[in-house]
This record gives C-alpha cells, sequence and structure tokens, in this order.
C-alpha cells in the first residue's frame, strides 16, 4: 500500500476511502480526519459518485480509535491541539450523519472509539467473524464521545448504557441485535462484497444483502433482560446497587468490571447518555461531547488512564475521585457547561 494514511479514489461510481494506517490499527489522528472530509465533501455533489465505501489496510483493526497519545499530551498542557482534533473529528462524524448518498463500513477486525464514529453514520455497516466492537473510553478516564451520545442510548433497551459504561467487547453475534451492524459477511468474502460493489450498479444495501450470513446466536440474549433491568437508573450508584441485587455470576461480573473504571467517567458518561436521548439533532450531541472533552482530557483521571492502560501498561491506574461519592453534581454541572458561542463546536455547514 501508498504511504499515505488514507486513500481515497474514486472506482466505478464508488467513492473509496481506505484507511491506511495498520501499524497503528488505523488509529485516526487529525490530517487522517481532514483527507476523509475533503474526500466526502468533494463527493457529496459529484453526480459521478453514487456511494462510498470505508474500508481499512491490515486484518487487525478496522479502526482502533484516535490518537490517544497526542491527546494526553495536549491536555497535559493546554489542551488546544486535543480540541483541534476533536473539532475535525467531530465535523466529519456530523458530514457522515448527514450524508446524501449510501455510505458503506466494512468493520472488520477491531473497531473502538474513533473508528465507532466513521463506522455507526453508514447505513451499511458490515461486520465479520473478526469484528470486536467497544466503547472502551471509561477505562482511561474519558467518556465515549464520536456521537456515543447519540449512537448509544438509541440502542436496543438499556444495551448501549451498559456497552458505554463497562465498555464491554462484543462480536459479530451481538453486533447484529444490538443494531451496531446491519449484516454479517465472512472475512473470506469481504474482497468479493467490495469488488461487487464497486462492479455493478447494484443498490449497496441489496449487494449486502446477497453476502450476509447468520452469524450465530447472540452472547448477550440471555442477559438482556438483566441489562434492561440493572442499567435504566439515572445515577451509577443505583447501577451498582441493582447488579448487586441481581445474584448472578453474569451481574457479579459486569459489577467487578464497573469497579475497575474511573467513578468520574462512569458518573459523566451516564450524564453524556441520557442527555443524549433527549437531543433532536446529532450536532446537539456533538456540541455537548465537544465542550466535554475539552475539560475531561484535562483532568488527572485521564493522565492517569491514558499512562496506565497505553504508556506504561500497568494497568493500575489511581483514580481521583477514586469513588463515586467523591465525584459530585457540582462536578457533573462543570464539565456539561455551554461553551461561550467563540468556543462551540459548529458543524462544517
Amino acid at each position: 500500500m501508498s504511504e499515505a494514511e488514507v486513500l481515497a479514489i474514486v472506482q466505478n461510481g464508488v467513492g473509496r476511502i481506505t484507511l491506511n494506517r495498520p501499524r497503528a490499527l488505523n488509529a485516526l489522528n487529525r490530517g487522517m480526519c481532514e483527507i476523509m472530509t475533503e474526500a466526502l465533501l468533494a463527493w457529496r455533489d459529484d453526480n459521478d459518485v453514487r456511494s462510498v465505501l470505508i474500508d481499512h489496510a491490515g486484518e487487525r483493526g478496522f479502526c482502533a480509535g484516535g490518537d490517544i497519545r497526542m491527546i494526553a499530551e495536549s491536555g497535559a498542557g493546554d489542551a488546544v491541539e486535543a480540541k483541534a482534533f476533536f473539532l475535525v473529528e467531530y465535523r466529519l462524524n456530523d458530514l457522515m450523519v448527514r450524508y446524501p448518498k449510501p455510505i458503506v463500513a466494512v468493520m472488520d477486525g477491531i473497531v473502538m472509539g474513533g473508528g465507532v464514529g466513521i463506522s455507526d453514520p453508514a447505513p451499511v455497516r458490515v461486520v465479520t467473524e473478526r469484528t470486536l466492537y467497544a466503547m472502551p473510553e471509561t477505562g482511561i478516564g474519558l467518556f465515549p464521545d464520536v456521537g456515543g451520545g447519540w449512537f448509544l442510548p438509541r440502542m436496543p433497551g438499556q444495551t448501549g448504557i451498559w456497552l458505554a459504561l463497562t465498555g464491554a467487547r462484543i462480536k459479530a453475534a451481538d453486533c447484529l441485535p444490538l443494531e451496531v451492524g446491519t449484516h454479517f459477511i465472512p472475512a473470506d468474502q469481504i474482497e468479493a462484497f467490495k469488488l461487487a460493489l464497486i462492479e455493478t450498479d447494484e443498490a449497496p444495501q441489496a449487494v449486502a444483502v446477497r453476502f450476509a450470513r447468520d452469524p450465530g446466536a447472540s452472547p448477550l440474549d440471555p442477559h438482556r433482560e438483566a441489562v434492561d433491568r440493572c442499567f435504566v437508573s439515572d445515577t451509577v450508584e443505583e447501577i451498582f446497587s441493582a447488579l448487586e441485587g441481581e445474584g448472578s455470576s453474569w451481574a457479579e461480573a459486569q459489577l467487578a468490571m464497573l469497579k475497575t473504571k474511573s467513578p468520574q467517567s462512569l458518573k459523566v458518561s451516564l450524564r453524556q447518555m441520557r442527555a443524549g436521548a433527549e437531543m433532536a439533532t446529532f450536532g446537539e450531541v456533538m456540541a455537548m461531547e465537544y465542550a466535554l472533552g475539552g475539560r475531561v482530557v484535562q483532568t488527572h483521571d485521564f493522565q492517569e488512564g491514558v499512562r496506565s492502560v497505553i504508556v506504561d501498561k500497568d494497568n493500575a491506574p489511581h483514580w481521583g475521585p477514586s469513588t463515586l461519592a467523591g465525584v459530585t453534581d457540582a462536578m457533573l454541572d462543570a464539565f456539561f457547561a455551554p461553551l461561550p458561542a467563540a468556543e462551540a463546536w459548529t458543524p462544517l455547514d
């Protein structure tokens, strides 16, 4: 492949965007987002482009997230570079949500964080047996951004809240019932599927249906009622209590996982989910997440989470506050306060 981190070409009426940073699991940086945005804007009003395909180089990951090291380094200072990245990335996410032409995302391999932001907006979202989907941000002191406040609370029942707080990893058989993916196509059929998209005039949805197969039984299905019972509350403390009262090994495992996460991130993320569920447009969610992002990356917990998980890899973060009780409503109110108009997120248009 070329050394370019994103390849953008038109093939027989299909605008093809290929993430080409496989050694970094195609994690997004600002330049990659800018190239994608430029291509999508160029193709939006081009009558010779009928649809868009987003795929990736390498077999391990569609996109493992964003440039977390840069964000952490920036957040340790004035956060200007981090905010600049969020501005470009969130504008890309919003452009994709409002895009007038069909988008196909081939979510083969790891799909996390920023990878969710560039796949969830696609009407056709293809998963394979190699797909591993997660929003793991509460484990690094962040929150599920890139539109997580829009997509996650609109998943069936409380499954999106469960994903947001626990950072649970799901595979293809759960991706379809949770509406993360729209079609399961075996990995050995993906190249044929992409070729069919490019070589025929058939609508992307119809091509996906033709290649789609049954991913098998959902591992989460036996626990769906428990998810809805335990994660329906508007406070993290009540979610903990509900899991404690559930009395199952599954609930105990969820509670144990939650107790490893940043208490601050858990409370920020739950409020983000509930607020996003009430918002009328994706743009409103982006404005909320942009204000949140610029503040949260400067906190102790984000810096400590990145140190623990990504830099030192000791997986032993020292959260502060260390308890749910230590995260007050006043702290949350400050995180969620709107930005001044001159600093607020705005869409491309």
